[in-house]
């Protein structure tokens, strides 16, 4: 037997040096083409980044009887976290996020239950159930796109595209062997990946969104590093399953957003527990003999920006996310990068999508100056393989795109911000409609309903045509969706105020504005 199976061993090698000579090629053992096999290595189209932007464009191409290929491969983070196909949004973003602010409110939920006449024992929370559940449907998204692709016959590379030209490819898998593949046409859809700043300790000891999600046990006592809506959205569930949780501002919360509504977000989340360290920032980090993590930073409130220290189980950082354009190898293509953000620049030739290279096209967070924002992705990406392959015409529109923080209490939005407008308009030229208001289910419970806020911003002149709504409150996202069909309408402010409203809803609230920022009168709603 044992003979034999070395006969064997030895068999399948000289089978495959002679394989390999017959194919003409020389492989060197790592480099391998689908010609080798009889398969043609060459797409009408070759998406390179596996998120929902990329596999939208991927599987409406397919529809057209297009040969399509995509590539995708998750890089570890820094704490070796890694996940299967779908991209951010289905690994570490939207989804778990959701589902983890899903947790916290049912947490609250059972709180006010008991108001409503819920005799409800003592309850407790375990961060590792809800992590398995909601990390095997995670898995099953991730499976769920492989059949997909299958199904419309889109070949799926789990490897790491980077460019030789621009129009080949060279895929990296796992195993170090490469792929060469030549595109027609190729759509760059790699999204972005956390930024952790050169802070020292920082990389060996903190955790990004990336791996927050895919936490098995309970990150405990957390230090959340920044403020933006990734950051807010974090803290605020964290905390909404029972955790101790700092957030740490440098400078403002929720850049780009309105930032009325951004304080009061924030009051929100400090009046329900979460510590805010306004005006710091981390110094030095540190492991300490308990295990937990030593944080030394300056605290800006102080004139001589002394050191203070404080020791937590996790540090999150959320300080910003930066594109996944370094590995792509565009030096070897003709796209040009904005310097300053490393994101492509798009736009070329009336095309929003159209890079500097002819046959060369990007979607997603990786675009410069587009929402980072999954649906606008996906709709981009469609309609760019309808154009790419002549179906339709038709360019996506990125203005009047409404948006969700999904903090304990939540912001929706479309439109401008009350800054923007200012700027835009003139303090003369718009209106401001606005109220506080306290959604019925907060009453029984009485549960602070302070930071409940809405805002109407409209043209001052004519009908009054609305640039910016936002909201304040329970169900922000179900809210704002219906009215972002009305900004794209065209819909005015005296069309608002002529709507009749669904009794008794928070929505019903936005219908009923009539005191401007301008009168000075009570934006306090008091009843019907």
């Amino acid at each position: 037997m044992a003979a034999s199976g070395h006969l064997s061993k030895q068999f399948f090698k000289t089978f495959r040096q002679f394989k390999t000579f017959v194919d003409g090629r020389h492989f060197s053992g790592t480099v391998r083409t689908y010609c080798s096999s009889g398969r043609d290595n060459s797409y009408d189209l070759i998406v390179i980044g596996g998120g929902s932007g990329g596999l939208a464009c991927a599987k409406e191409a397919a529809s057209f009887g297009k040969k399509v290929a995509v590539l995708d491969f998750v890089t570890p983070s820094t704490q070796g976290t890694k996940w299967g196909l779908g991209g951010t949004c289905v690994n570490v973003g939207c989804i778990p996020k959701k589902l983890m602010h899903q947790s916290a409110l049912l947490g609250q939920a059972i709180k006010d239950a008991k108001s409503f006449g819920w005799n409800i024992p003592e309850t407790s929370f375990s961060w590792e159930t809800m992590a398995a559940n909601i990390q095997g449907h995670v898995k099953s998204l991730n499976w769920g796109h492989r059949v997909q692709l299958k199904d419309k016959d889109v070949t799926y590379l789990n490897a790491k595209g980077s460019f030789l030209d621009d129009k080949t490819i060279e895929a990296l898998d796992a195993k170090g062997r490469k792929t060469i593949l030549k595109g027609d046409k190729i759509v760059i859809a790699v999204g972005g990946r956390p930024t952790i700043p050169d802070i020292p300790g920082a990389k060996e000891h903190v955790i990004t969104s990336d791996d927050l999600f895919w936490l098995k046990k309970s990150p405990g006592k957390t230090l959340v590093v920044g403020a933006s809506y990734v950051a807010l959205e974090c803290a605020g569930f964290l905390a909404g399953v029972g955790l101790d949780v700092t957030v740490m501002v440098r400078s403002i919360p929720l850049r780009g957003f309105d930032q009325e509504m951004a304080n009061h977000v924030c009051a929100y989340m400090e009046n329900h527990g979460v510590k805010f360290l306004y005006k710091c920032q981390p110094d030095h980090m540190k492991k300490i003999g308990t295990g937990q993590i030593a944080v030394q930073y300056r605290n800006g409130h102080n004139s001589d920006e002394e050191i203070e220290e404080d020791y937590f189980n996790t540090v999150l950082m959320a300080t910003g996310r930066w594109p996944e354009t370094k590995a792509l190898c565009l030096q070897n293509t003709s796209v040009k990068i904005d310097s300053s953000t490393g994101k492509i620049i798009g736009g070329f030739n009336n095309d929003f999508e159209k890079t500097s290279a002819d046959n060369i096209y990007a979607i997603g967070d990786i675009l410069l100056d587009r929402p980072e924002l999954t649906p606008v992705a996906i709709r981009a990406g469609k309609l760019l393989a309808r154009r790419l392959f002549e179906v339709s015409h038709s360019q996506m529109d990125y203005a009047s795109v409404g948006t969700t923080v999904f903090t304990p209490l939540e912001y929706g939005c479309v439109g401008l911000s009350e800054e923007s407008a200012l700027h835009k308009y003139g303090e003369d030229g718009i209106e401001v409609y606005h109220s506080y208001y306290k959604p019925l289910e907060f009453t029984v419970p009485q549960r602070d309903a302070s930071q409940c806020y809405i805002k109407f911003i409209c043209m001052r002149e004519g009908p009054k045509k609305l640039v910016g709504l936002h909201y304040l409150g329970p169900n922000a996202g179900e809210v704002i969706q219906g009215f972002a069909t009305a900004f794209r309408a065209g819909a005015s402010m005296s069309t608002v105020m002529s709507t009749v409203g669904i009794h008794p809803t928070c929505a019903e609230e936005i219908v009923k504005l009539n005191i401007t920022k301008r009168s000075g009168k009570d934006p306090q709603v008091t009843g019907c």
